[in-house]
């Protein structure tokens, strides 16, 4: 695999990147976030491994800024940050996994290896419609009876699991663990406030509402019959 680390610790830089090579696996290093930006956008990369408080520009800033680009490349965040609001804040910014310092390479390598095995996105239909709802998932525009739709990166990522699963109900549970990639109730109203928020800008002026509330199960993305 080719991977980038953004890391500006010199000594755990070092020590990831000799056990990584060690590995087999062609890793470049950013020791500050502007550097590290600019090897995110302008370099193919199969993991992304990125420390959330870096000097120039932080994490959150980096992934925010490739996922505006259309840069989809996996994010594992790695951070002495390990609170819940922390890790939501991580998610929500568009990264994929969430590892806490300190940490031992084999788990490192564990989660490096199976955010590597997901399919890439053109593996699957790039282009998705509910009803008057449009979503083109590659260059990531959301547009309803015409009209753009702006949406912060894990809103798209709600609103593309839901649109994925038009027409079935989704639990809480599901959310949690596929578009926020909690194992664990993280006993937070993260997917409640996500899903306001989505209808906000999805069902608000508009005479259809297609985002609805399955009571005592979760969630339905359906076109009205």
């Amino acid at each position: 695999m080719k991977i980038l680390l953004i890391e500006d610790d010199a000594r755990t830089a070092q020590h990831i990147v000799k056990s990584l090579r060690q590995h087999g696996h062609v890793v470049d290093q950013a020791a500050n976030g502007r550097d590290g930006l600019l090897l995110a956008a302008g370099e193919a990369y199969d993991v992304m491994i990125v420390d959330r408080m870096l000097p120039g520009l932080d994490g959150l800033a980096i992934v925010k800024t490739i996922r505006g680009a259309g840069v989809r490349t996996p994010v594992l965040f790695l951070t002495t940050l390990g609170g819940i609001d922390d890790r939501v804040e991580g998610l929500e910014a568009g990264g994929d996994d969430y590892l806490v310092k300190p940490f031992a390479f084999a788990e490192l390598l564990a989660r490096i290896n199976a955010l590597a095995r997901r399919p890439p996105i053109t593996a699957n239909e790039t282009k998705l419609r509910v009803s008057d709802l449009e979503m083109d998932v590659v260059k990531r525009i959301v547009a309803r009876a015409g009209r753009r739709i702006e949406l912060q990166p894990q809103e798209f990522k709600l609103l593309e699991y839901l649109m994925r699963h038009a027409g079935r109900v989704v639990t809480r549970t599901m959310l949690l663990e596929n578009v926020w990639e909690f194992h664990f109730d993280p006993q937070t109203s993260v997917v409640e406030t996500h899903i306001s928020r989505l209808r906000s800008k999805i069902d608000r002026d508009f005479d259809v509402e297609l985002i609805q509330t399955v009571r005592g199960a979760g969630y339905c993305l359906r076109a009205p019959a």
